[in-house]
């Protein structure tokens, strides 16, 4: 079942990496479909805020992946945006990017810096022995470490509420 979940995972960000390249595109060309705009990029943000927030309580407390220093970080920055974003979605605020940003900006610090540690374990990090931030509990298609599936969320989440601002 472990493996099943890693790998729809690992497909979601692979796919939640087109979203956000292709709504980046659309914000630097300036031309952000209404649809986009008005009916899906906050529930879509919300809900991979929400599937980031799922996916890790069930690798942390199912699987029993023990989350280090920098993911229990990346955690502070994630978990707040299902309930942020939930509130902005029933509400119709389209101006929740000023809240979301520096919550998606700080996380993305933290995964790179994970990644990083990832890819370098001599640097060490911040991270006790029971739960050094170089252990690779997944790696997805040779490259989606939990790190950095969480950066994909922080980035499509960051460009989502973006997107869904007043025109």
């Amino acid at each position: 079942m472990i493996a099943v979940a890693e790998r729809t995972f690992g497909l979601l960000a692979l796919l939640t990496i087109l979203v956000a390249v292709v709504t980046t595109v659309a914000l630097v060309r300036r031309q952000v479909p209404d649809w986009l705009r008005d009916d899906v990029a906050l529930p879509l943000a919300t809900a991979i805020a929400a599937t980031a927030t799922g996916g890790s309580l069930l690798l942390s407390e199912v699987a029993g992946y023990l989350p280090c220093t920098l993911c229990w970080y990346q955690r502070i920055a994630m978990y707040p945006l299902v309930i942020v974003l939930g509130v902005a979605v029933a509400r119709g605020d389209r101006e929740v990017w000023r809240t979301v940003l520096p919550l998606t900006t700080i996380g993305s610090a933290i995964a790179l810096w994970h990644i990083a540690i990832e890819n370098n374990p001599a640097w060490g990090g911040p991270c006790e022995d029971a739960a050094p931030c170089t252990i690779i509990w997944v790696e997805e298609f040779g490259f989606l470490t939990l790190p950095t599936m969480a950066l994909v969320a922080f980035v499509a989440i960051s460009v989502l509420s973006l997107a869904a601002r007043r025109p």
